[in-house]
């Protein structure tokens, strides 16, 4: 009776919120929980065949899901701390400077951000080019050889890396830079009156206030990198020799190559539980709050 009372008192509440748990139940719920029913079965376009946890013990012992897996995780562990670094390096070079100067410098950072990926992805298909590619062509100028950017395994996965950490980060600046303008400015003048260096002021003030923005950042950049897919989609196809095969892109070829929706689910969920058990511990480890 208690829970019905207070169900009843809060009605208006309960009303206000009904909206965005729909949007929520639709979008996510459902589709979850469809994804967690496919797993479980031999499923495709012709068939449907129960085979309970048959699909998850066949990923687990395939070595090209093996492989997809690690190149996911060398790709996002390389991506997100360059990634983070970048963003948090230009978010104090710039906040010095007055507030049309920090917007024109945010705008240009953002603008990858609201660009295609497709587009992004072709310009560096071109930039990358072995034999009329602009890095090709500023490594010849200076007396090297040519390389083969996307065409050799030992340079396809450093090539996707740095392209991601040169066009990433501009949301991540924006962010940054609003929640360092909400920092009471007495703290860094306190440090410098006490003679403290740029670096401890950095390290000390700025990023210890910054952490809840940071993770929040942080974990964004690991769930969207971790689906990585449209530039390994347009630029290397998970080669050469599977050095650049994601999760995100496998599962794409199980489903719409393949047909094995089953499988594809299979591999669907168990990315879900990674990112899961990766949200949870990057909030034990930044989770703290700041409050000022």
């Amino acid at each position: 009776m208690n829970l019905l009372r207070k169900i009843y008192k809060n009605r208006y509440a309960y009303f206000f919120l009904l909206p965005h748990f729909l949007l929520f139940l639709i979008f996510f719920l459902i589709p979850v929980g469809s994804g967690i029913y496919l797993s479980l079965f031999d499923y495709n376009v012709f068939s449907k065949e129960f085979v309970g946890f048959e699909n998850y013990t066949s990923i687990f012992g395939d070595w090209l899901f093996k492989k997809a897996l690690l190149n996911t995780f060398i790709y996002t562990f390389g991506v997100v701390p360059l990634w983070l670094g970048k963003a948090l390096l230009v978010t104090v070079l710039i906040y010095p400077f007055r507030k049309p100067v920090q917007t024109f410098f945010k705008s240009i950072f953002y603008l990858p951000h609201v660009t295609s990926s497709v587009i992004i992805s072709l310009i560096w298909l071109w930039i990358f080019n072995p034999t009329f590619g602009l890095l090709n062509y500023f490594i010849k100028s200076i007396g090297l050889n040519p390389v083969i950017w996307l065409g050799n395994k030992l340079t396809a996965m450093p090539s996707l890396v740095m392209m991601q950490v040169i066009m990433g980060g501009g949301s991540t600046i924006v962010l940054l830079s609003a929640a360092m303008a909400s920092i009471p400015e007495y703290y860094f003048e306190s440090a410098k009156l006490e003679g403290a260096s740029s670096w401890k002021i950095f390290s000390k003030i700025t990023v210890p206030l910054l952490k809840p923005t940071i993770l929040y950042a942080l974990i964004m950049g690991i769930i969207a990198n971790f689906q990585t897919f449209s530039n390994i989609y347009v630029m290397t196809q998970g080669g050469p020799e599977f050095s650049t095969i994601t999760v995100a892109y496998l599962i794409y070829t199980t489903a719409f190559r393949d047909y094995n929706l089953g499988l594809a689910s299979a591999m669907s969920m168990v990315m879900f539980v990674i990112l899961v058990g990766l949200g949870v511990l990057q909030f034990k480890w930044l989770g703290s709050n700041v409050q000022y």
